[in-house]
């Protein structure tokens, strides 16, 4: 891997809101499944009687409402990090450039 330094003039407020608009459409629709989801489990009761099954299934159950969840926040964190980089990308196109007054 080389360590070059990356090139962020790409980088626009437009394209970091069409990003968080789509992170946040993901995170939108992955918030009604996770509810879905864990509404269809409260809703069915487990019906074995071994102890064993009923631990595996509960553990089951847990990590699949909790992967769930898990991916719903992280698109939501992405959806809100991608708005703040468009705020703090237009407050430096606004301010003008103090490199260039400071440097002597």
């Amino acid at each position: 891997m080389t360590n070059s330094p990356t090139n962020l003039s790409k980088v626009t407020p437009a394209s970091c809101l069409v990003g968080s608009l789509l992170s946040g459409s993901l995170a939108f629709l992955l918030y009604g499944l996770t509810r879905s989801i864990a509404q269809t489990f409260a809703h069915k009761p487990i019906t074995v009687t071994q102890q064993w099954a009923i631990q595996l299934a509960s553990a089951v159950r847990t990590l699949v409402v909790g992967m769930s969840a898990l991916a719903t926040g992280l698109f939501l964190l992405t959806t809100v990090g991608l708005i703040l980089l468009a705020i703090q990308l237009v407050i430096k196109k606004m301010k003008p450039d103090q490199s260039s007054s400071t440097s002597k």
